[in-house]
């Protein structure tokens, strides 16, 4: 009799800790689709700010990327390239997750002229396709993307502001 009770109280403590590890794994799976389908999704601007993505790649390996994380980061630009009649350009513009502020960017010509200009990006948004304002013809042309840094509150104080130029390669 008493054996019979033990493996009754068994067959019961098993049943209770499947149960346990079955409402366990069922909680891990609904907060791992909740994070996955819950992730904010591109943002769109009528087409003129572009796709802003919250997992903006800034290119640079992790490590190099910590080596450089004292103040405010900047990404730099050698070259682009496009194509006459193209009202895009494959350039990634962001702002590395590391800084503790936001950017505003434009891309502009040496002459002014403005090519694009973003909403604000937080630290680790940022875009690779920037839609043009307007179009280029065949040529070379010296091409800047001015940041302008601010705070992150609701004031957006203006902070310091920086310029990466780059040669802009139109075929």
């Amino acid at each position: 009799m008493e054996k019979a009770k033990d493996n009754s109280k068994k067959k019961w403590l098993i049943i209770i800790l499947i149960i346990i590890l079955f409402v366990m794994a069922a909680a891990a799976g609904g907060f791992a689709g909740y994070k996955i389908f819950s992730k904010e999704k591109p943002k769109e601007s009528n087409g003129v700010v572009g796709k802003v993505y919250d997992d903006w790649d800034t290119g640079l390996e992790e490590e190099e990327s910590k080596l450089q994380s004292k103040g405010i980061q900047i990404p730099g630009y050698a070259t682009a390239e496009m194509k006459e009649g193209d009202m895009s350009l494959h350039l990634s513009i962001g702002n590395p997750e590391t800084n503790e502020c936001g950017f505003y960017a434009t891309l502009k010509l040496e002459d002014g002229t403005v090519l694009y200009e973003s909403e604000l990006l937080k630290p680790g948004y940022g875009l690779t396709d920037l839609p043009l304002l307007q179009t280029l013809e065949t040529g070379e042309y010296t091409a800047i993307v001015y940041y302008k840094c601010v705070t992150l509150d609701e004031d957006e104080t203006s902070l310091n502001s920086a310029e990466s130029e780059f040669k802009l390669i139109v075929k």
